[in-house]
């Protein structure tokens, strides 16, 4: 699997940066070429068991990347807001875990991955990861300018 690590640091609260991140179809705005919506059958549209697919194509070509919520935290107190997702599709596997946290004036943005495309061998883990951290350093950059406005 390709371990993706990203981070930043968001001049917003935490429960607005939870709120946010964690409004799975917002998603759409950040991740290039992705629009993500709540699966018909989801028992839930937020929080634990919600399911999810991100469709990521360029014309004609794409692929269904659907989730399902696993692990639902929200902050409350001082604690961080942690969820995870598990990847449940035909080409990508693996998880997503996304943490907010208090950070000075703001809140620490993490968003940890761990995915292999089904078909590629591990050899290829190490571009993988490199092109994730590329789309997800892009995709907290957005999500953080996005909440300083």
């Amino acid at each position: 699997m390709a371990l993706v690590r990203s981070l930043t640091h968001i001049s917003a609260p935490v429960d607005r940066v939870w709120t946010v991140v964690t409004d799975w179809p917002s998603h759409s705005r950040w991740i290039p070429l992705t629009e993500v919506t709540i699966d018909p059958d989801s028992p839930v549209r937020s929080g634990l068991g919600t399911r999810f697919t991100g469709t990521t194509a360029l014309g004609p070509a794409g692929f269904d990347d659907p989730m399902t919520v696993t692990v639902w935290q929200p902050p409350a107190d001082g604690v961080p807001g942690r969820c995870r997702v598990v990847k449940r599709g035909r080409w990508l596997i693996g998880w997503a875990e996304i943490e907010v946290r208090p950070d000075g004036s703001g809140s620490r943005l993490s968003w940890v991955e761990d995915v292999r495309l089904r078909w590629l061998p591990r050899a290829t883990d190490r571009a993988v990861a490199l092109a994730g951290r590329l789309v997800f350093d892009r995709t907290l950059r957005s999500i953080a300018a996005e909440l300083a406005r």
